[in-house]
């Protein structure tokens, strides 16, 4: 029914007070331009629709009907994907769409066709695997490289088309029209280059990895082998120092000390033994690198031909000399000539690698120079020194960060959210005055802390907590209260949450249509039973009626559900329990949050499974982000080997929903000094509970100040000037990580490791430690932290 005339008035009463486009002739080219705009960077239609809503809201305009949204976005998203299609297509030969078309073609001798061979995923480490993978490499770049056919396609409506691609079978994929079906493939097969590059990487790290791994075991192994011929040497010695010690004359001690020697062996066999031992002293494992390096050395040649390792900084002695040791490859001599600069290494490597000779001076020795080159560069890409050209993760970080041209507008916005000043000198000031204020308030206020002392070593002591007794009457309710809660099954659970919220509504096929399934809310019920409790398609559907399969299960699993999607539905979920019940917000308001690993085992045939020393057995972590009012915010594997502050908080920021933590607790694992510093730079305060960290170094905010109580708590001193030096970097790299650029996980990953080389490494841990200090002052003050 037309609204009545005077409504109508006051409709545009209401317009013109407010300033606001009314909706019709005149906001549909706006919505048009931002649908357009949006549809070449995002794909998945609800994604539109909230970009479409937030920029009119922007522009003043009014909204239309959700109606006319949803059928304009699939509209513009059509003819934005089409113009993008015939955008490829035309830029191919005739030739090459044949040879794409050929891709879906079955040969008589093949049991599927090439194109399943681009959804190969890495195996466990092994030189057999990685020789499979490295061939599996080499097939993929036959097809040249992709980057012309997609020049000027958004990154992430490649990454969007190729997931469609490896989502659809060939046969599927046949049925699209051709300049689809050929620019999925291109996608598929760019983003196989990018992701198979990567995982070289990774395995070129772990295959050095176990390399030293296995030094290390032989060189435990030898040290305590060894340990009954040094007890035998030290007896010899006290036998000799007591014929030494004897009133005799010289001559008839130089007899008896050669008759003890002569009872032992001769002169040189106890050298011998002397050396032997010697080898083994101090936990210097690199004289056993050779054993394990030699059978991977093939192997490691290949993968610096194929990835081509490039430095990220100005200083390129490791590429030089990674160039000196591919020229010398195919010598058989031991030495080299002495031409190399070996800054880049270690002492320890040096002392190996640069050797003295009687005859010919200083030689380099060229199989201890390539396992140091490639145990180097194996240490560099971690530290991020290292980049792999057209890789994802091992890519130049540098050039995924917004350039700062676009970062210094934002700056002033930003720093006044959280309350930082918007340059450099202040922004050095506020941090210092924040810590000497901080570390006054605890030498004031530490004679009447009751629970901290300090010794007479200059050591703090933390006096035992007293227990809190909890009262009978507690137990017998939760007792009660066990007994009047009603048991639900899972299934149960999971069909009434839909009734409320409908969260199976993210799922459906990749190309966003309707799914083509019979009673799909069933279907996508049970797929998330049957992969949610790890049971998988098969097992679980032999608990089911006959016409659940687990093929039918496993279907939906592949072509219906993506890990984009369970995030949606998981929003929608933690949405209404945090706003919907009224118990949770008794246990917490929503403001801080707890993370932890929990080992699973998982396929040991995988890049991702790894022995886990502590737990014992081959898997990974489930690193989970719960919140205070207990829900789980966001979960994601990783590997078990990896330090857990790299990704703690990667959880937090790319939570999206309406719980949003600033204060995160851990463990020792979650955190480092570039943790702090990051997680103070985005406004989250991280608060671990450390290990040992009494032996942490507490950091002076200058040299000259003196504090009557806890003076003999610090050590250090903080570089403010390192600070203010690379202001700019920091709030380069935080408002990248802000905008999507790079995720924090892959920053601290890389800046997890100390680099001598790395600036930014550097400033983010001397602004950690500003933050850690007072974090640690604080502790020590706070019963309740």
């Amino acid at each position: 029914m037309r609204p009545s005339r005077v409504t109508r008035k006051y409709q545009q009463k209401i317009r013109e007070y407010f300033q606001v486009i009314p909706n019709g002739k005149e906001t549909r080219p706006i919505m048009i331009n931002i649908l357009t705009e949006a549809a070449k960077v995002k794909d998945h239609p609800p994604d539109l629709i909230n970009i479409a809503i937030e920029e009119l809201v922007k522009s003043r305009c009014e909204l239309p009907s959700f109606r006319v949204l949803d059928e304009l976005t699939g509209q513009i998203r059509r003819a934005v994907n089409k113009e993008l299609f015939q955008l490829v297509f035309s830029r191919l030969s005739n030739e090459q769409i044949h040879s794409f078309n050929e891709l879906l073609i079955k040969s008589i001798n093949q049991h599927y066709s090439d194109y399943n061979r681009f959804k190969t995923l890495p195996k466990k480490p092994t030189l057999k695997n990685l020789r499979n993978h490295i061939d599996y490499f080499i097939w993929l770049q036959s097809y040249g490289d992709m980057t012309p056919f997609l020049e000027g396609i958004a990154s992430s409506k490649i990454k969007y088309y190729a997931a469609e691609a490896k989502s659809l079978d060939a046969a599927e994929l046949k049925d699209y029209s051709e300049t689809k079906r050929i620019t999925l493939l291109i996608c598929l097969i760019h983003q196989a280059q990018v992701k198979t590059k990567d995982h070289l990487a990774e395995m070129y790290q772990k295959r050095v990895g176990t390399i030293h791994n296995s030094s290390k075991e032989d060189h435990k192994e030898i040290k305590e082998q060894k340990q009954n011929e040094l007890e035998n040497l030290i007896s010899i010695f006290n036998d000799v120092l007591l014929i030494m010690s004897s009133d005799n004359d010289d001559a008839v001690i130089h007899e008896k000390v050669k008759e003890t020697i002569a009872s032992y062996g001769s002169v040189q066999t106890l050298l011998d033994k002397c050396e032997a031992v010697a080898s083994t002293k101090g936990n210097n494992y690199y004289p056993f690198i050779q054993k394990h390096y030699k059978n991977s050395r093939s192997i490691l040649f290949r993968l610096a031909d194929l990835l081509q390792f490039t430095s990220t900084s100005q200083d390129q002695s490791l590429m030089y000399a990674l160039e000196f040791v591919k020229e010398n490859r195919n010598k058989r001599t031991e030495w080299l000539p002495d031409e190399v600069d070996l800054s880049f290494a270690s002492e320890q490597w040096r002392r190996m690698v640069r050797v003295k000779q009687k005859d010919e001076g200083w030689l380099i020795h060229r199989r201890h120079l390539e396992a140091c080159v490639f145990s180097c560069i194996a240490t560099e890409l971690k530290s991020c020194d290292i980049c792999v050209p057209g890789s994802e993760f091992y890519a130049d970080y540098r050039k995924q960060l917004l350039p700062w041209e676009e970062c210094e507008p934002l700056i002033p916005e930003y720093c006044r959210e959280l309350g930082f000043p918007d340059n450099e000198v202040d922004f050095v000031k506020g941090l210092k005055s924040w810590m000497i204020e901080s570390s006054k308030q605890v030498d004031q206020d530490f004679p009447d802390n009751e629970h901290v002392s300090i010794n007479e070593a200059g050591e703090f002591i933390l006096k035992k907590v007293t227990k809190r007794e909890y009262k009978k009457s507690l137990k017998e309710l939760e007792v009660l209260i066990k007994e009047r809660l009603p048991e639900r099954n899972l299934i149960d659970i999971l069909c009434n949450v839909e009734h409320w919220i409908n969260w199976t509504r993210h799922f459906g096929p990749s190309s966003g249509s309707d799914p083509k399934l019979k009673n799909p809310r069933e279907r996508y019920i049970l797929t998330t039973f049957a992969y949610g409790c790890n049971l998988g398609p098969v097992q679980a559907a032999r608990h089911m009626r006959e016409d659940v399969t687990g093929n039918v299960l496993s279907y939906t699993n592949q072509r219906h559900v993506t890990p984009r999607k369970i995030d949606q539905a998981l929003k929608d979920i933690i949405n209404h329990y945090h706003h919907e019940f009224d118990l949770p917000k008794l246990w917490g308001k929503g403001k801080s949050a707890a993370a932890d690993g929990t080992k699973y085992d998982i396929y040991e045939e995988n890049l991702l499974a790894e022995y886990h020393i502590r737990y014992g057995g081959y898997g990974g972590i489930a690193y989970h982000h719960v919140s205070d009012n207990y829900i789980a915010l966001f979960s994601h594997f990783i590997p078990c080997g990896v330090w857990e502050a790299v990704y703690i908080l990667d959880g937090l920021l790319k939570n999206e929903s309406d719980v949003q933590p600033d204060t995160i607790h851990a463990d020792t694992q979650g955190q480092s000094t570039p943790v702090f510093g990051l997680s103070h730079l985005l406004g989250i305060k991280l608060m671990p509970r450390i290990r040992n960290f009494k032996k942490l170094t507490f950091y002076l905010p200058s040299s000259e100040m003196k504090y009557k109580h806890i003076d003999s708590l610090f050590s250090d001193t903080i570089d403010w000037d390192l600070i203010e030096l690379h202001w700019k970097d920091l709030l380069r790299v935080v408002l990248s990580i802000k905008h999507g650029k790079i995720s924090s996980a892959m920053l601290l990953r890389k800046l997890g490791n100390y680099s001598q080389k790395n600036k930014l490494y550097q400033a983010f841990r001397e602004l950690g430690r500003v933050v850690r200090t007072v974090f640690l002052l604080q502790f020590i003050s706070d019963i309740d932290l």
